[in-house]
């Protein structure tokens, strides 16, 4: 979830200092897009015995940029002159347990004569706590348990791979750390997802990054020359780890979960610690993450009682005979027999290509060595979950499984990706967009809609992800991959949304958000009226949206293959999957397991829902009915069940935007319905 890097050399080496300076201010940029909301970077002066932390809520180059790490750097590269050796290492944080705001839930995490940087999110942490009670909670993060169950360990072994690996391994979710200790003269590095990549020349110096396109780029800069470019970017791949002898520099590997290690603690002088704490002037906004953590609908039935649920008069409008589409959807005719146009154009997905032929196209691409082979786009989605399963488990591909974070991943999304990838040991690689200026894009274009409210104009809200496509060929890119394999559900063709624009269906579409040229242009004129009739449009979020459109209507995809072109999607068999075998969590607002790592949907949803008396959950249960997956009567039953507002999820949703709850809401329920 976050980027993590540093970098350490042997005493007595002789690189330029400002080499060193300009190689470490490299690799902390690079793993900035990783994350934005905090930062923070450890230096440790062996002369001195003592190890300055310099964090805030601040980005990374932000940091860099500031006095106090200046300062400190030259310090240390001072001390490094004299013979001492130089170490460094740092962390790029995408917020999720423990608000930024708090500075000891900000990185490195200090605990029991231990920094810990740590990548990923540990899903069982309470129950660790509950079952470690000897031990004390101080902090809301969850990486605070890594050093507490680490020093339990070390009281009872001189093996520090062996407390490594028997704390590592009571761990769920996710985790690439990187570990300096006050009185070892150690370091440890460890994964169990293989999120974490390092050069070295065996002897003299060692840098570690989150990503190996990281360390690659960091080849190519001529800060590194002195270090020497010919040298293998390589991976500790999941359940492994290394201990680094801080003054021989020597690299010793272990296996989580083995007994026997044999890498004994090796005692040093108590290094003295020195915090420098950075404020965040600009923006004190907290971040938000959880609904379950500051919601309590029984205390706000003043807010939860706004919510309007129209079921009655839904309930009289027509609908199809055969699926459940009402006679609100756009473009929707009805035959002599009540069936819809939709019904009757409609082709089953369930005439798909072979699994053979699938694997007849894959294997051109596999791996002969291990490494990586494709990528799979991943939300932490219910589909996307049981598409890396099955290219993992079924294909036998060794996927990088790629999200991007554009501010509107909920934390439920968040846990769920870690216990997949965690479980699967599939490297995670996270583009975090700038959350805050993405949230702030998304108030301004509400802001604009509620002026002038028109329901071709709802997609807006969701542009900020568009990006996904763009970074998804980025990665491919980086990675020097030539497939990636996406688990798109054909069922979820939200044609009603460019309907709303004026755009008419088109059926037996190849891609569900495939669109033709005419109407591309259609639907870029429809957009540029809006604007022109509604100026409050034209914000700061405009760029935002334009390249938006690009990425996701004229952005190639390269080496595209859906999974579910070549395997019936079938909702019963992944939501077994994902629930019995991942201890998939569900939101606290919904039965659904669709849509609820999406921060948007209950807000638009509920948009579409109250004025127009149907949401995506009709059209989608309406898709099931032709497939023959549901009865219209069984259909009919859950839409009328998920429909039901999803008030925590509506109040995270506008509290992290800005946006007043009462007055949205009501300024939504006064819009004349459409029926």
């Amino acid at each position: 979830m976050c980027g993590i890097f540093g970098f350490i050399i042997k005493p007595d080496t002789k690189y330029p200092v400002n080499n060193i300076f300009k190689s470490l201010e490299k690799i902390a940029i690079f793993s900035e897009s990783r994350g934005k909301d905090s930062s923070g970077i450890a230096i440790r002066k062996t002369d001195e015995e003592r190890i300055d932390v310099i964090k805030g809520d601040i980005p990374i180059s932000q940091l860099l940029k500031g006095n106090d790490f200046k300062r400190e750097i030259n310090n240390s590269l001072t001390s490094y002159h004299k013979g001492t050796g130089f170490c460094a290492f740092g962390h790029s944080r995408l917020v999720t347990n423990g608000s930024q705001l708090n500075e000891e839930n900000n990185q490195p995490v200090l605990k029991d004569n231990m920094l810990v940087i740590h990548n990923g999110i540990i899903v069982n942490v309470d129950e660790l706590w509950e079952q470690n009670q000897e031990l004390e909670r101080s902090y809301s993060i969850d990486t605070e348990i890594i050093p507490s169950l680490i020093c339990k360990e070390l009281k009872s072994t001189t093996d520090l791979a062996v407390a490594c690996s028997k704390s590592f391994s009571q761990l769920d979710g996710t985790y690439s750390v990187a570990m300096m200790f006050h009185d070892l003269d150690q370091f440890v590095l460890a994964t169990n997802n293989g999120s974490l990549y390092y050069i070295t020349d065996n002897e003299n110096f060692v840098t570690f990054a989150s990503e190996g396109f990281f360390l690659e780029k960091l080849k190519k800069e001529s800060c590194f020359a002195p270090f020497g470019k010919d040298y293998e970017v390589k991976q500790i791949t999941s359940n492994k780890g290394v201990v680094l002898g801080m003054t021989e520099l020597n690299l010793l590997s272990f296996t989580i979960l083995s007994k026997n290690q044999n890498i004994p603690v090796k005692k040093t002088n108590i290094f003295n610690l020195h915090k420098h704490i950075l404020d965040n002037d600009i923006n004190k906004r907290e971040v938000v993450i959880d609904p379950a953590v500051f919601i309590n609908r029984s205390k706000e039935q003043h807010l939860f009682k706004l919510l309007e649920n129209n079921i009655d008069a839904i309930r009289k409008l027509r609908r199809c005979t055969k699926c459940l589409l009402p006679e609100t959807f756009p473009f929707i005719e009805y035959d002599e027999k009540g069936v819809c146009n939709y019904c009757n154009n409609y082709k089953t997905k369930n005439n798909i290509q072979s699994i053979e032929k699938l694997k007849e196209l894959i294997e051109p691409y596999r791996s002969k060595n291990g490494k990586p082979d494709c990528i799979v786009p991943f939300s932490g989605g219910r589909d996307s979950t049981y598409s890396l399963h099955f290219i993992k488990k079924e294909l036998g591909l060794n996927p990088i499984a790629f999200t991007y974070d554009w501010g509107m991943v909920t934390d439920l999304a968040r846990r769920n990706a870690a216990r997949v990838c965690g479980k699967l040991g599939v490297e995670n690689i996270i583009v975090a967009a700038d959350i805050h200026l993405k949230r702030n894009n998304i108030r301004k274009n509400i802001l604009a809609w509620l002026k002038k409210p028109h329901l071709g104009m709802v997609p807006i809200f969701m542009s900020g992800d568009k990006y996904f496509f763009y970074y998804s060929n980025k990665i491919l890119e980086q990675n020097k991959l030539r497939l990636s394999i996406w688990g798109s559900n054909p069922l979820e063709n939200t044609d009603f949304k460019s309907g709303f624009t004026g755009i008419k269906p088109h059926f037996n579409k190849k891609r569900i958000d495939e669109l033709k040229l005419f109407n591309k242009l259609k639907l870029a004129s429809f957009f540029a009226q809006q604007y022109f009739s509604n100026p409050a449009y034209i914000n700061t979020s405009l760029y935002d949206t334009l390249g938006s459109f690009k990425s996701r209507y004229l952005t190639k995809r390269h080496g595209y293959l859906q999974l579910f072109d070549y395997i019936i999607w079938d909702e019963k068999v992944i939501e077994s999957l994902i629930l019995s075998e991942y201890k998939w969590e569900k939101s606290i607002d919904t039965k659904s397991t669709w849509r609820i790592g999406d921060g948007t949907a209950a807000f638009y949803n509920y948009i579409y829902f109250v004025i127009a008396g149907f949401s995506e959950f009709d059209t989608f249960r309406s898709n099931q009915i032709r497939e023959g997956q549901l009865t219209r009567e069984e259909g009919l039953a859950l839409v009328n069940e998920e429909n039901t507002p999803r008030y925590e999820n509506l109040r995270w949703y506008l509290s992290i935007v800005g946006l007043d709850f009462k007055t949205t809401i009501e300024r939504i329920n006064n819009i004349p319905k459409l029926y």
